[in-house]
């Protein structure tokens, strides 16, 4: 069965805070405070018999009701020895970090606006009566920001109502406790909806991984509980609509309960987006920056400036002087040897970001830049808080920048707001061609609560729980507003954003950044909030859309068109003008007839205006031009058969295929050794089939490829696989 993943982005380790294996930083002269998180309750005296055997730490304060631990300050390698001291402590975790993104995160969506508005009780606006269930890793509801806004729950994976974080060593997790916080932390931190109730599922267990029966048993108990909405931060590579957890989120949003569902961290590639982002009425949600301090570099003999992404966890790219770039291998300590106050040039792979990090900084680095090895950018979080500046750049830059070894280089910042994240996974659906994601939040830099304190990350897990608290606030506002009428809300309101002056396609990024103060005071919506025209079948066709536009406010609204500028190949038809009275709800439709030999591509897409007398509604639309350019094949998965010497495979074709294979080929040599499976003529879906011991070859490890071909098209999977036993 299919594993279900956390949306964070590039982040190899899941650990309550900072846990005793990874804080293994080398002292540095600057006290440190961190919180050490206990298994049971200790007394007081107990921990000081703790803590006595270090002389250069002492303790600040001790904690028995939101969490069973204390806090204490002193030298950071005397912290590190007590967090490996005894069983009893699960993590250590440094509490100086990242307090003003979250608070920007909110605010940039309009957050602290709309604290000024009341519901029609004349209660403000703050969640208050809502109920969100989040489908996660978990939730720690001692939190002192969560506590007050815990309201039970139950764990899928233990079978039991207790929904707490994992707290195993070496693979705990602080996920969930992330994402709760994003959407209703309520004490030293606010998040989008302080007052709303938390529900906490945990589906996914030890290390953050977990099955597809696990979150659908979780997404059948929050349906039960009748919870309001529902987050889920989790996903898969496969991008169909057709996927049990996408089904599961429209037949939850037919019962009533707003479901948001994260894109993936796939980006910046077309047809990314994972499941359960696909599910087509749920909400799905793409990551875009708030205000954050983008760091460029200033290289001797380089003509243009070098954008630096930082990685979150690692402190600020503020330098105060130019300095020396050294290149340094893929970061193991044996290539860093002469990087001693310079800027260390790292290559990514092989080993984790921190270790790079940690390696880095242990050989007195002042910074690191480490550089891609596939193509584009990235983004990514450090396991643990990291006091000097780590950032990634391409793979081109890194190979211009290994030229320069030994040139000094400077570095200037600059604000950025309101991009796409790189990450954020890309549309459109296969098969039914819709644009997702719908929308898009803060993902990048938010800070948010964990078990023990606070931690920044980014990816789309955490911009999907902005879009959750919004729907708790759009849903006290308007409590008798269905699923679809909120989701309109958001997206007939959001802010369509651009770069370099010109706006991200559709499927990249829905409607836009969410605007939930304008949601909020929406008095007209127009449902559905996309539109999909299909796919071209036949000479003279003309594809027809229906649009519902609903007037809330009280008194009469006309409604216009604006018409699309001129495309060859397109030809638009809109309805006249018209006005509704208050209240007044009509049905339009909008047709649209294509001439294929004048088109240019296969994917158009754009956006349709409607004004609702002085306000504008933009309706994002795409239409498919014949058999378009996505995958053919994703989502292999290869294990034991019921019977011992057999095995099956799952695969998923977007559209089926014409041919399909598996072929086996010598790692070594890549000498073709045989099929294990091929067929003509498969079915469109998530494809199962069983290999016999007969069709097996010889036990050892094979490059297997796994490829389908359509409509001129073929794509493949390489990955190696075992079959038998192998002797190592």
């Amino acid at each position: 069965m299919k594993k279900w993943t956390l949306l964070l982005v590039m982040i190899f380790s899941l650990q309550t805070t900072t846990s005793a294996r990874s804080l293994e930083t080398p002292p540095i002269p600057k006290q440190r405070i961190a919180i050490v998180v206990l298994e049971n309750p200790q007394s007081p005296q107990d921990i000081q018999q703790m803590i006595k055997p270090y002389k250069d730490i002492h303790l600040r304060r001790v904690f028995q009701e939101a969490i069973y631990g204390f806090s204490v300050e002193g030298n950071p390698a005397s912290i590190e020895k007590l967090g490996q001291s005894s069983k009893e402590i699960i993590s250590v975790s440094p509490i100086n970090e990242y307090k003003v993104q979250t608070e920007e995160s909110v605010k940039i969506i309009g957050g602290d606006e709309i604290r000024g508005l009341f519901d029609k009780q004349n209660r403000r606006l703050t969640g208050r009566g809502v109920t969100v269930g989040v489908i996660d890793t978990g939730v720690d509801y001692t939190h002192p920001d969560l506590r007050r806004n815990f309201a039970g729950g139950h764990d899928l994976v233990d079978n039991d109502t207790d929904p707490m974080e994992t707290k195993i060593i070496g693979r705990a997790t602080v996920h969930g406790t992330h994402v709760a916080g994003i959407i209703a932390a309520n004490g030293k931190l606010k998040g989008v909806a302080p007052e709303a109730k938390i529900l906490a599922y945990r589906a996914l267990g030890p290390g953050g991984g977990g099955t597809t029966e696990n979150v659908l048993a979780a997404i059948e108990q929050a349906m039960k509980d009748k919870v309001d909405i529902m987050n889920l931060s989790l996903g898969n590579d496969i991008n169909g609509p057709d996927l049990p957890i996408s089904l599961a989120l429209n037949r939850a949003v037919e019962k009533g309960i707003v479901a948001i569902a994260a894109s993936g961290n796939s980006g910046p590639n077309v047809w990314s987006v994972g499941s359960p982002g696909t599910a087509s009425k749920a909400i799905s949600v793409g990551a875009s920056t708030p205000t954050i301090e983008i760091p460029y570099l200033l290289i001797e003999g380089i003509r243009d400036k070098m954008r630096i992404q930082p990685l979150e966890g690692s402190s600020s790219w503020k330098l105060d002087r130019s300095l020396s770039i050294v290149e340094a291998g893929i970061g193991t300590k044996e290539e860093l040897k002469n990087v001693m106050g310079k800027i260390a040039l790292i290559k990514r792979g092989k080993i984790t970001f921190s270790e790079k990090a940690k390696n880095a900084r242990e050989a007195g680095a002042k910074g690191v830049i480490i550089y891609n090895n596939l193509g584009g950018s990235f983004m990514g979080n450090l396991e643990a808080p990291m006091d000097i500046p780590v950032g990634s750049i391409t793979k081109k830059e890194g190979e211009l920048l290994k030229s320069k070894t030994g040139s000094l280089a400077g570095i200037t910042v600059s604000q950025e707001r309101d991009l796409l994240a790189d990450f954020s996974s890309r549309g459109p659906v296969t098969d039914t061609w819709e644009v997702k994601p719908d929308i898009v939040a803060p993902g990048v830099a938010i800070n948010s609560t964990i078990p023990g304190g606070y931690m920044s990350l980014q990816g789309t897990s955490m911009a999907a729980p902005h879009v959750a608290g919004a729907c708790a606030l759009i849903k006290q506002a308007h409590p008798e507003w269905t699923p679809e009428q909120i989701k309109a809300a958001l997206m007939n309101t959001a802010k369509p954003l651009l770069k370099n002056g010109r706006l991200y396609r559709t499927y990249e990024q829905g409607a836009g950044r969410i605007q939930v103060t304008e949601a909020v005071k929406a008095t007209s919506l127009v449902t559905p909030s996309s539109l999909r025209f299909g796919k071209y079948e036949s000479e003279g066709d003309i594809h027809k859309a229906f649009l519902n536009v609903e007037n809330l406010s009280d008194k009469p609204v006309r409604y216009t068109f604006d018409i699309p500028k001129n495309k060859d190949g397109l030809k638009w038809r809109f309805p006249m003008a018209f006005t509704l009275e208050a209240g007044g709800k009509r049905d339009v439709k909008i047709e649209l007839e294509v001439d294929p030999a004048q088109l240019k591509g296969k994917i158009h897409d754009g956006y349709l205006t409607i004004y609702a007398g002085a306000n504008s509604i933009q309706i994002p639309y795409i239409y498919v031009l014949e058999e378009p350019n996505y995958p053919r094949v994703m989502g292999f998965d290869f294990k034991d058969g019921d019977q011992e010497g057999t095995y099956q495979y799952e695969v998923y074709l977007p559209g089926g295929a014409e041919e399909f294979g598996i072929a086996l080929f010598n790692p070594d040599d890549f000498r073709f050794v045989g099929f294990l499976a091929t067929n003509q003529n498969v079915k469109k879906g998530l494809i199962n089939g069983l290999i016999t011991a007969d069709a097996l070859p010889p036990d050892g490890v094979y490059l297997a490829k796994v490829f389908a071909k359509k409509a001129g098209k073929e794509d493949f999977i390489e990955t190696m696989i075992v079959i038998g036993e192998v002797v190592r």
